[in-house]
């Protein structure tokens, strides 16, 4: 073997040297992958700006020299090392940042970002091992003509591979297409467990179709029944999201022993007696979980608000099994045939919930307010109640409007000054509200109907009436005076935030209300208020552009979080704000019934210092703000992903019907439209006879060949062709 300057004669580009030297070590058992990372390790491990020579790094990394050079031929074509003339091997230093596989698709892959927004495009060749929810460090990051991309650099923690999807016939063979971001069907390991025919729902582990593979094929585990079933895909949704249905028995047993036993005067000592007072609950007919009540009352400087919230916290001691268990939940998650609680029904259903006519344990808010609905004062007291009514959100709409009848206007007797009273305080708290700039973004959230074997048979828009507006306004004040008083005394807390929008997304939507001719540019200053955004919906409201703007809007905002920083909340244009008011269904306002409880304990003697608060909270308050966070995102992707499976059981029904929509989302592809029933179904641009749409980027596709356009809020007659239960999907045609 000839040798050059001492170091070996040798090109990384033109491949191997002799044969003999070549079969060297080759016996040792490494793959090509273990070798990269082990020659990745080597070379990071050295101090900055040094270098190996390449015989002193394959001796380190222990292997033959056949896959050694093959490995470092592919690590210097990724561009992970450079190797100079002289056969010396250094790392490239190039920033890195950790993401995660959001979706897959044959050859390529989305990553999200870590610590920013936006997706990243992988080519399938740059994927080294990652699969689909895979935490991945990524690099080589940079822009191209579609966006960026980027490419895998190691995987740092794999996902668990499991998935839940729908059999289905693709070539004659039977496959399994994901109900993941796995964007291709994939093949069924045989022998199969059970008996599976096309169109059943089941649960698979991915493993590989060979050992070493990238390529995986689906061990079928579970089967939940028929994809046509909205019921059965709530099933499935519930185990691909990770969420666990039943109670563990340890938990089941400690929930029945603190939520069993009668209440006793130890328990009762100390606290506010508000037993006398005319106290009422307001939720929906179907709702078992009570955990706020209030009472209302007029006095010679304005109001007296009392908001009693389920004293979760006694019965739930922090670090428990059953707190412990809230924690993993981190809410209660709420489907349209069932609701999978955060507590054990003996205690959400029992001991806590706020029934009428029993004492219950509660913590009460009491606020002090002046004749325009402006906070004067507020405590927070340990207290028992007894409330009078359980009312019903749509009786008390109608005593409101003058449509109840006798019966009604019995039943609602005991608390009728104080629904009067609580009435005139929250329309001024809601114009309050509005002054300092609080934005109005409602939601068409659905009502699903299901009839008595759990199919959907119809589906209306969820009306929001005086009444819940009114508990509404009622319950933001009380989190906003549970987060004074945690600023107050300068404790750790569980906050609920809404930060700041970024500018980037400020001006995206500057750019589209000039092109609507509506004038906003001189409303934004350099750090945009609430009341800003307020504005410009007030002036597009009524006019053709306010769903355009309105979603644009929501867009543009960032997302509500829990934190422990106290960053205030910028739709309520509050800078106290938190969640305080239900404690059954929310772990963050456990927390913070913990700190109040704290803070305001029955005896001064009792009464904690805040360091000593600070002490036994400021690390889990942090955990449980981070956890509630993520759990909430899970429960809110599993609810939707159900309300899509009920809203195409229901549609199934009217395959071929004609409705007025109006176009709800605008993408590259087609158009979203939404009827008024709120379901929603996608129209593709190629259903548009003789069209060539071009999509500008701004939530509008611009015909070039008639000069149409099609945007939100443009209403668009539909037939309905097709609903898949199984994957949720719901597709429209135009009615020419």
């Amino acid at each position: 073997m000839k040798r050059q300057n001492g170091r070996m004669n040798r090109s990384f580009s033109m491949g191997r040297t002799s044969d003999s030297y070549t079969r060297r070590g080759e016996s040792t058992g490494m793959g090509i992958r273990g070798v990269k990372e082990s020659i990745t390790e080597i070379l990071q491990a050295l101090p900055e700006g040094e270098d190996l020579a390449s015989r002193e790094l394959m001796r380190r990394v222990g292997c033959g020299s056949g896959v050694f050079y093959d490995a470092l031929k592919e690590l210097e074509q990724e561009g992970s090392l450079l190797v100079d003339r002289s056969h010396r091997v250094k790392s490239v230093q190039e920033p890195v940042e950790t993401g995660r596989i959001v979706s897959l698709s044959r050859g390529f892959a989305f990553a999200s970002f870590d610590n920013r927004e936006g997706d990243t495009f992988i080519h399938g060749s740059q994927l080294n091992g990652a699969f689909l929810g895979d935490r991945v460090e990524l690099w080589h990051i940079r822009p191209d003509e579609k966006g960026l991309s980027a490419s895998v650099r190691r995987v740092l923690e794999k996902a668990p591979r499991l998935t839940t999807g729908t059999v289905q016939l693709d070539y004659g063979e039977l496959v399994l297409q994901c109900d993941s971001a796995i964007r291709y069907p994939l093949p069924l390991l045989r022998p199969f467990p059970f008996r599976v025919k096309v169109g059943d729902k089941v649960q698979a582990e991915l493993v590989p179709q060979y050992p070493g593979s990238d390529r995986m094929q689906a061990k079928l585990l579970k089967k939940y029944g028929s994809g046509d079933s909205a019921r059965v895909c709530a099933d499935a949704i519930l185990d691909q999201n990770g969420i666990v249905v039943p109670f563990p028995e340890e938990v089941l047993r400690a929930a029945e022993e603190s939520g069993s036993r009668p209440l006793t005067g130890e328990e009762l000592a100390g606290r506010l007696d508000l037993r006398g007072t005319a106290v009422f609950t307001i939720d929906g007919a179907d709702a078992k979980d009570l955990d706020d009540a209030v009472s209302v009352s007029r006095t010679r400087s304005g109001y007296k608000l009392g908001v009693h919230i389920a004293d979760v916290s006694h019965y739930v001691p922090l670090n428990g099994v059953i707190d412990r268990e809230a924690l993993a939940r981190g809410t209660s998650v709420y489907f349209a045939d069932r609701v999978i609680p955060m507590l054990p029904q003996v205690l959400s259903n029992g001991a806590c919930s706020l029934h009428a006519g029993t004492d219950k344990l509660t913590l009460s808010a009491i606020l002090e307010l002046d004749q325009e609905g402006n906070l004067l004062h507020y405590k927070f007291r340990k207290s028992v109640i007894n409330s009078r009514v359980r009312g019903v959100y749509e009786e008390v709409n109608r005593l409101f409007d003058g449509t109840a009848g006798p019966e009604l206007q019995k039943k609602y007797a005991p608390v009728r000054r104080g629904l009067n009273a609580a009435r005139e305080l929250a329309q001024k708290l809601e114009r309050n509200g509005r002054a300092r700039g609080t934005m109005d973004l409602s939601s068409n959230e659905p009502k699903f109907t299901l009839d008595e074997n759990g199919v959907c048979v119809d589906v209306q828009p969820r009306v929001q009436g005086e009444a819940q507006g009114m508990i509404e306004q009622l319950m933001i004040l009380a989190n906003s005076a549970a987060a004074k008083m945690a600023g107050k005394y300068q404790v750790p807390f569980v906050y609920r935030v809404h930060g700041q929008p970024e500018q980037r997304r400020v001006e995206v939507l500057l750019d589209l209300l000039q092109a609507l001719g509506v004038p906003a540019r001189e409303l934004m200053g350099q750090k945009p208020q609430a009341r800003d955004f307020s504005a410009i919906l007030t002036r597009v409201k009524d006019t053709p552009s306010e769903v355009l703007v309105g979603t644009q809007v929501l867009r543009t905002m960032d997302k509500a979080r829990y934190s422990v920083e106290p960053i205030g909340h910028f739709g309520l244009a509050l800078q106290d704000y938190c969640h305080f008011t239900s404690p059954i269904r929310r772990y963050p306002d456990l927390m913070v019934h913990r700190i109040l409880t704290a803070l305001c304990s029955l005896s001064p003697r009792e009464k904690e210092k805040p360091e000593e608060i600070t002490r036994r909270y400021a690390a889990v308050c942090a955990t449980a703000a981070e956890e509630s966070s993520r759990l909430e995102v899970r429960a809110m992707t599993a609810e939707r992903s159900a309300e899509d499976c009920y809203m195409a059981e229901f549609m199934r029904g009217h395959i071929g019907e004609e409705f007025d929509g109006v176009i709800s989302g605008v993408i590259r592809r087609g158009v979203f439209v939404q009827l008024p029933s709120s379901a929603e179904g996608f129209v593709p641009c190629e259903s548009f006879v003789g069209a060539d749409f071009d999509y500008d980027g701004n939530l509008k596709l611009y015909n070039r060949r008639n000069g149409q356009t099609l945007t939100i809020g443009q209403p668009l007659r539909i037939r309905v062709v097709s609903a898949d239960v199984a994957s949720g999907k719901i597709d429209f045609e135009p009615v020419e």
